[in-house]
């Protein structure tokens, strides 16, 4: 899926200390009517809170998965104590999407109590020409997730974003200054890159192209030391683009695909005689994000991984297109065997928001409303999941939808005793994490695909008007006062 918000500047609004990159968004609302030249989104339908007792399930083969290796010794690949902190030890800064593999970290603050642009990049429109079911259109600006990384390396500032102009730039974080050439892929570079987060001189970065690549940065220019294509997998579904973020743990990538497979690949890094880094991937995994009961209710093949993986302890969760969570225990691959489904759970439609967990490792995902199907209705679009109770996951749920081509896009955050979730229809859901019950509602331009950041007790959020706002949170029981915008 292509249709994704367009921005047309990188602008850095912050202090150096604050590792928060703002940008400025502007989107084509689909379904909003405009009248007297404003934007008017229809009307939500009331907002209801459900708590199923059993949800329908799907048959036998649902409840068909192997135990977690639990054994003491075993040591977790990303502990869930490690929940809203920074990636790791080696690197600072905000380094892939939502900053760490459990997508929950959204830089250092305090944020700025009157942010002020300090540069903004490039000079002219990031656009390049790239077609969507045969029909060729110019996209311009970044992409859905298109969140930039910021990091610091060699006592400097460092930012690095793919575009709609097909390049990885890298810039500085002070003067927002080209650091070396851009790096020029066949296509559109839709989602979020990661940096390397044990230090070395890395990019990660998937595009339209049907290439996932490694970058090095190490010799002043962008360099590509591997790539890995779409089609390198025998089953494949629905097309060849990479949205999400790679997570990077242990020499190790996790990444799923639009060709609707989970790839693990070990990256073999090191350095070769001169100092340069090097690496040496082997694709240790690819296995369908999709099973026969799931194509089958839901009669057609949209089944691709746009969402990041999240990994929690020894578990990688991830969503499809076609509405499907699922956990994978990971920590067969540390003996050079494929990783194992231990969760699944079929949401009912299209979901392209990563999944969050929370410090006690609960699961939150959101989900569009696009096939309009039963499931899709019953569930709502906004869930909570426990993944120890495989049988009946479900802790609450929330309708988040207005009609057709409505629901959730962006990733929620989770602060505090609260849920956050923009909606497509323009609303930023304020939920009670223990109930799943709205505490209070925002208003924004929408549609609202853009993932919210939470610094300290500041809720930073952009509309589709272009505008950033900034609301405080200090009290998690009122609707929060705007800051500034």
């Amino acid at each position: 899926m292509l249709s994704r918000p367009r921005i047309t500047a990188i602008s850095l609004v912050t202090s150096i200390s604050v590792w928060v990159l703002f940008v400025a968004a502007g989107c084509s609302p689909p379904l909003d009517a405009v009248v007297d030249g404003q934007v008017v989104a229809p009307e939500p339908t009331p907002l209801v809170t459900t708590v199923p007792a059993a949800l329908p399930t799907l048959g036998p083969a649902a409840q068909q998965f192997a135990a977690v290796d639990e054994t003491p010794e075993a040591v977790p690949w990303y502990s869930v104590d490690r929940v809203a902190q920074p990636y790791g030890q080696a690197v600072r800064g905000v380094l892939t999407f939502r900053g760490s593999p459990n997508r929950t970290y959204y830089g250092q603050g305090p944020v700025p109590d009157s942010p002020r642009v300090q540069w903004s990049y490039p000079g002219a429109k990031m656009c390049s020409v790239s077609s969507v079911f045969d029909e060729e259109r110019e996209w311009c600006g970044t992409g859905w997730t298109g969140q930039p990384a910021v990091w610091e390396r060699g006592g400097e500032l460092w930012v690095a974003f793919g575009a709609y102009d097909r390049n990885v730039h890298v810039l500085d974080g002070v003067t927002g200054a080209p650091r070396m050439a851009p790096f020029p892929t066949g296509d559109l570079i839709k989602g979020s890159l990661t940096v390397d987060p044990d230090g070395h001189p890395l990019i990660y970065v998937g595009s339209r192209d049907d290439k996932l690549r490694v970058l090095s940065f190490d010799t002043g220019e962008l360099i590509e030391l591997w790539s890995l294509s779409a089609y390198a997998v025998e089953q494949r579904r629905w097309n060849d683009d990479w949205d999400g973020a790679p997570v990077i743990l242990d020499d190790y990538m996790f990444v799923g695909g639009e060709n609707s497979n989970f790839h693990v690949v070990k990256l073999n890094r090191g350095y070769d005689s001169a100092g340069n880094v090097t690496v040496a991937p082997e694709l240790r995994a690819a296995v369908p994000g999709w099973d026969d009961e799931l194509l089958s209710v839901l009669g057609d093949d949209n089944v691709s991984i746009e969402s990041s993986v999240t990994i929690v302890d020894n578990i990688a969760y991830f969503a499809n297109s076609g509405g499907l969570i699922q956990g994978w225990d990971i920590e067969p691959v540390r003996r050079n065997e494929p990783p194992v489904r231990v969760f699944r759970f079929w949401i009912g439609d299209d979901t392209d928001a990563s999944v969050v967990v929370d410090d006690e490792g609960f699961l939150y995902a959101a989900s569009e409303y696009e096939r309009g199907n039963d499931r899709s209705r019953t569930i709502g679009q906004v869930v909570k999941l426990d993944p120890r109770q495989p049988d009946n996951p479900v802790v609450w749920s929330v309708d988040a939808r207005s009609g057709i081509d409505t629901g959730v896009w962006a990733t929620p955050a989770v602060h505090q005793d609260i849920v956050i979730v923009p909606t497509a229809d323009g609303r930023v859901l304020g939920l009670d994490r223990s109930t799943g019950e709205t505490r209070w509602t925002l208003r924004l331009p929408g549609p609202i695909w853009s993932s919210p950041v939470v610094i300290g007790d500041t809720l930073v959020q952009g509309d589709c008007r272009g505008y950033l706002h900034g609301f405080d949170l200090s009290d998690t029981t009122r609707q929060p006062p705007e800051l500034w915008s």
